[in-house]
């Protein structure tokens, strides 16, 4: 808010030079809150298929998160009016691999009653397959 305030001022006096840093600092705000929002949803993603991969099996309800997630990663990640997309698909590979850490963390608090640290949960799986499977269910076919 104390930006658009500002923003205003610069207009007013017509500092366009300045008002334009603002506006720059004001998108970058809102680049960085999709990407954040995007990030949660791949944790939630990339949770389950650690779930599925260690438990060797799926339920419904990992399902239909799994499908939820991927779908408001695609919404996020679009550009409604300028057309394309926020993150690339080297970015949204960027994000995966980020936001896997925070996965496995809450994967090793869930797969078999919490049974396992989340090094030993790193055994069991296969991280680059299971990044590499959220991104093309991810990614505009």
């Amino acid at each position: 808010m104390e930006e658009l305030l500002e923003l205003k001022d610069l207009l007013l006096k017509g500092d366009v030079p300045g008002a334009l840093v603002i506006v720059e600092e004001l998108e970058e705000m809102s680049k960085q809150d999709i990407i954040d929002n995007i990030r949660s949803y791949a944790v939630i993603l990339l949770l389950h298929f650690i779930k599925q991969q260690a438990e060797n099996r799926t339920t419904r309800s990992w399902d239909v998160s799994i499908r939820n997630s991927v779908r408001e990663i695609q919404r996020k990640n679009k550009r409604r009016k300028a057309r394309g997309y926020y993150l690339s698909p080297e970015e949204l590979f960027e994000t995966l691999q980020e936001a896997y850490l925070n996965a496995i963390d809450e994967a090793s608090l869930e797969v078999e009653e919490g049974r396992y640290q989340p090094e030993e949960l790193e055994q069991l799986i296969n991280r680059e397959e299971i990044i590499n499977r959220a991104l093309k269910l991810i990614l505009p076919q």
